[in-house]
């Protein structure tokens, strides 16, 4: 009887329960599930469904996966759980990708940030770059304007050098990138426009992580390419046994996201301007557009015991919202991992391939009084038409008998005008790794990046412009017009590793990670150049006859560089007592780049890290105290800098273009830093706070040769003495406001504060080309002694005389004339001192919402469109400008001088992204073999907070002087869009 009553009692509350673990990409198969208090589980299956026998009716389960939030449910009777595991994003308990390896963040002893793809779902980006604005303490990304598929710039803890590249090392999937433009840029008459973004190749949904190494305790393994940071970019995975199809597309429309201040027809003739009739012009109609973009992705997966594969395609038309602008990419992507011989021997392959199609405006960089696109569509009279009656283009405003060239015809210059650009880019490798035993393995990469780009262009003889017309023959008052040019660039880039891992646990007490590796790397550049001057009138493609062009302006040339780099490294990780980090590395590269008497250089650095308190409960739970020291180098040079060159000029003479330094060497940055990261309240606030100093010495720059040699003067590379010394404060943090089953919130920010200056430096240095009428040869900024690099040096404008005349400061601060005054330091720079980003994310149930801001403060910016364009000289001319011009009290004739007039505060805080989503569940997919779908709505650029008077502050002109690049010039930059967009995510 006490047998029969206890097994009633059995079958009474005990009873199989099944179900199926998933996480946010679909089901989840190898998840653990065990019944809590007992021994008694199972793990999921392929498809991600589970059965446990003999539960209690009120047991409770426990359901756990490496890298997700364990969690636990009631069964409270029921025969069914399904459960979806979320990401455990406790920042100490990351895994992150470093150089030559990965660590857990909790163990790191340098100033490492990783963005997992779970990051980009909230964010719409055009391209890699732009995933970490806003995102990273320290990290500043800053597009060079708002069409499709521009150059961006990413500075890691500010600027390095003063002419070198000040870019990251970009490694995607363990192969370091050329870091060299991919495409070509262009100068057809009317300016020079700059090449396209090198990351264009890259599908936002083919990257897995995006690691950010900031000091020299994790960039100094790479030596010679680690001064301005690295950014190590991880693709996608298989992670399902069972096959899984996710197709993801996504729609934008975008628009113009703010304008200028410009008059209307009646405005303009109310301030005195010639009325020539008609009031229906609108400068964005004329060269504006609302733009249309879609992107479509679809990805397989599959894998088994021994292998797993992931492949995927991509397509995007990308409409830009100026006039006949955007940019289509085709991409494929391959990931395959294959284990043989009992998994002793890993094999992973991985292709990445893209095909780009570039459609670009004529919306330059340096152009003159002309204009460009951009500056003829904002000049035009807004009283004039800008076609006739007859549907002939309005080509002579104002009534002017001459050529064009004081005002060109913004939709006759938008339609004379063609410019696409073809690019193919393939990167590939093949990583082996020998298991030769528990502790030590031994691992080859071989990785190949090669591309190939065809820039065609042409401005159309039906324009006729002055100063890009030919005569014809030469000293004739003939003139031909029309230009054409074809530009190619292929690169083929190489990368050759072999690495030794031992890592071994001695005991509680003591363990480490031995690495040491060999490297080869092999670039490649080539590339041509054919352009033509002077066509018939009737001709319209230029490009397929660009022998037709007159044959005194026929140009063609070609060339061909290539630089080598081998390099001897090493690291170790050591752990002392579970408490005591130590990191130490060391680097020798030797490259072709270099002077022969320096090819090699050797860079050391050691970081060291403190675990106070580690996974406590109550208020700390860890706290990590980090110290760093390191050296790493600068190669971003250009290519043959330390050798002889020589070319023939047109006239035939030999010209010595660059004279031979064999004591040229690397510059070099030392690097020291303190940090702490913590996780307060049971993790629920993580974060960390970093101080570090940079200083770069052995600054490469061109100085005049004296030696004695025919043409004209020619520079010689020199390391330059002097020092660029960048201080900074950096801090992050993340804060889960709610963390329940149905609801969670959390915020995210960070800030950084930096600050830069010359040290030991006696030149002084031109920095900031400015252009446009009255400009001709001015600049804006200087790289001098104790002062911040990119430092305006300009004219005081203290306003107007009694005669509408420009008054400024001369040195000593009194009031003068343009005639007595002087430039001067003006006291500001055109560096952000001040990076901020903050987030927040809220899930319930099925639905989630997320916003960014990110913002930068403490520069300034010059408007040299305003210089250029918006001066009562040029209203007078008969040019549309904002109606505080046309009202002010300046003379007709002040010359537009560049002053600190056009110098204005660059602060400003943006919108980033604005997503709503919902993720739909049920039977209903279930039937439809759907295992995941999201619907969201994506808002980018929304807001902006800013008092700048232009387009917008977030700009990046390349105003290049010297070789010396720029920061926080205006000049008629492509605008910036705002967008939304709708799309979908679906897993099957």
């Amino acid at each position: 009887m006490v047998f029969l009553a206890v097994l009633c009692t059995s079958l009474t509350y005990s009873q199989d329960v099944s179900g199926t673990v998933s996480d946010s990409s679909g089901p989840l198969p190898g998840a653990s599930i065990l019944v809590k208090g007992t021994t008694n589980g199972a793990q999921t299956d392929f498809d991600g469904k589970f059965t446990i026998k003999n539960v209690g009716s009120n047991a409770v389960l426990v359901f756990s996966y490496i890298g997700l939030k364990t969690q636990e449910v009631n069964v409270a009777g029921k025969s069914t759980v399904n459960v979806v595991l979320k990401e455990d994003s406790a920042e100490l308990k990351e895994v992150v990708v470093i150089g030559y390896g990965s660590v857990r963040k909790k163990d790191a002893t340098g100033a490492v940030d990783q963005l997992s793809s779970k990051s980009f779902d909230n964010v719409g980006a055009p391209n890699p770059a732009d995933l970490l604005r806003g995102k990273v303490a320290g990290v500043q990304v800053t597009q060079s304007s708002g069409e499709p598929g521009a150059a961006a710039s990413i500075r890691i803890r500010g600027n390095s050098s003063i002419r070198s590249g000040n870019g990251p090392l970009i490694v995607v999937d363990g192969v370091p990138l050329d870091g060299g433009d991919v495409s070509a840029g262009n100068d057809i008459g009317l300016g020079s426009q700059s090449a396209r973004n090198p990351l264009n190749f890259i599908n936002q949904n083919d990257i897995e992580s995006m690691t950010v190494l900031k000091d020299a305790s994790s960039t100094a393994i790479y030596g010679s390419r680690g001064a301005n940071g690295v950014i190590v970019i991880t693709t996608k995975k298989s992670k399902s046994k069972e096959p899984q199809l996710t197709y993801s597309n996504s729609f934008t429309f975008s628009s113009l996201a703010s304008n200028l201040e410009l008059m209307s027809g009646d405005e303009y003739v109310a301030n005195g301007g010639r009325d020539n009739g008609s009031r229906s012009y609108n400068w964005e109609n004329a060269v504006m557009r609302n733009a249309f973009s879609s992107n479509h992705d679809v990805s397989f997966t599959k894998s088994t015991e021994n292998s797993s594969t992931r492949v995927s395609i991509g397509a995007s038309n990308t409409e830009g919202i100026v006039n006949k602008t955007g940019l289509d990419k085709y991409t494929f992507a391959l990931n395959n991992s294959n284990d043989f011989f009992g998994g002793a021997l890993k094999v992973d392959t991985k292709v990445n391939y893209s095909s780009l199609r570039d459609e670009a405006a004529l919306i330059s960089n340096d152009v003159g009084f002309v204009g460009n696109l951009i500056a003829t569509a904002i000049y035009w009279n807004p009283t004039d038409r800008l076609i006739n009656a007859d549907g002939s283009y309005n080509v002579r405003p104002n009534g002017s008998a001459d050529l064009n060239n004081s005002f060109l015809n913004p939709a006759l210059l938008s339609d004379s005008y063609k410019d696409n650009t073809n690019t193919n880019k393939l990167l590939a490798s093949i990583k082996s790794t020998l298991k030769i035993n528990d502790n030590l393995n031994y691992q080859f990469l071989f990785g190949v990046e090669t591309s190939n780009s065809t820039r065609k262009s042409q401005l159309s003889p039906a324009i006729q412009i002055q100063n890009v017309a030919q005569a014809t023959p030469p000293g004739s008052t003939q003139l031909k017009f029309g230009q054409a040019g074809i530009t190619q660039i292929e690169r083929v880039n190489r990368t050759f590793e072999h690495t030794l891992n031992y890592n071994k646990t001695v005991n509680d007490n003591f363990s480490f990670d031995a690495l040491a590796g060999y490297s080869y790397y092999d670039y490649n550049v080539s590339g041509s150049n054919t352009s033509a001057k002077g066509f018939d009138p009737g001709q319209t493609n230029l490009i397929d006859n660009i022998e037709g062009g007159l044959q005194n302006e026929f140009r063609a040339s070609s060339f061909r560089n290539r630089n080598e780099l081998q390099s001897f490294f090493g690291r170790v990780n050591t752990t002392l007592y579970k408490k005591l980090l130590i990191t130490a590395s060391f680097r020798s590269d030797g490259s072709t780049k270099l002077g022969a008497n320096n090819k090699y250089g050797s860079f050391p650095a050691i970081g060291v890290g403190y675990k106070v308190f580690e996974d406590k409960a109550g208020l700390v739970n860890s706290l990590k105290l980090r110290a760093n020291y390191g050296v790493t180098g600068n190669q971003e040079f250009t290519v043959n800098s330390a050798v002889a060159r020589a070319s023939y000029g047109l006239n035939g003479a030999l010209n010595v273009d660059s004279n031979a330094n064999e004591n040229l060497k690397w510059e070099t940055t030392t690097s020291s830093g303190v940090g702490l990261d913590f996780a307060f309240i049971n993790n629920r606030l993580t974060g960390s706070v970093d101080y570090f100093t940079r200083d770069t010495k052995n600054l490469i720059f061109p100085v005049p040769s004296a030696a004695s040699q025919p043409g004209p003067p020619s520079p010689r590379f020199v390391n330059l003495p002097g020092n660029l010394i960048n201080n900074g404060v950096e801090v992050s943090a993340n804060y889960k406001i709610i963390d329940t089953e149905k609801l969670t919130w959390d915020f995210s920010a960070n800030a950084s504060f930096l600050s830069n200056t010359m040290e030991n430096f006696a030149g002084f240095i031109q920095a900031g080309a400015l252009h446009g009428q009255g400009l001709s040869g001015a600049f804006s900024q200087v790289v001098t002694n104790n002062e911040p690099i990119y430092s305006y040096y300009m004219y005081e404008f203290r306003g107007y005389d009694a005669n509408g005349a420009s008054i400024y400061a001369d040195a000593a601060g009194a009031d003068a004339s343009l005639g007595l005054a002087a430039k001067k330091l003006v006291g500001k720079q055109g560096l952000p001192k001040m990076n901020l980003g903050f987030a927040t994310n809220v899930t319930y149930k099925n639905f989630d919402a997320a916003v960014s801001f990110y913002g930068a403060f403490g520069h300034y910016l010059y408007n040299n469109t305003a210089n250029a364009f918006f001066f009562k000289g040029a209203f007078q001319g008969g040019r549309n400008v904002p109606a505080s011009v046309a009202t002010s009290p300046q003379d007709a004739g002040d010359p537009n001088s560049p002053s600190t007039k056009y110098l204005e505060k660059g602060d400003f805080l943006r919108m980033g992204n604005l997503t709503f989503g919902y993720t739909f569940t049920g039977a209903t997919l279930e039937k439809m073999k759907i295992s995941s779908a999201r619907f969201f709505v994506n808002g980018q650029n929304l807001l902006l907070f800013t008092n700048y008077s232009g387009f917008d502050p977030e700009v990046n002109t390349d105003k290049s002087l010297n070789g010396v690049p720029s920061a926080g010039i205006d000049y008629l930059s492509y605008p910036r869009s705002k967008a939304i967009a709708l799309g979908l995510n679906v897993t099957f």
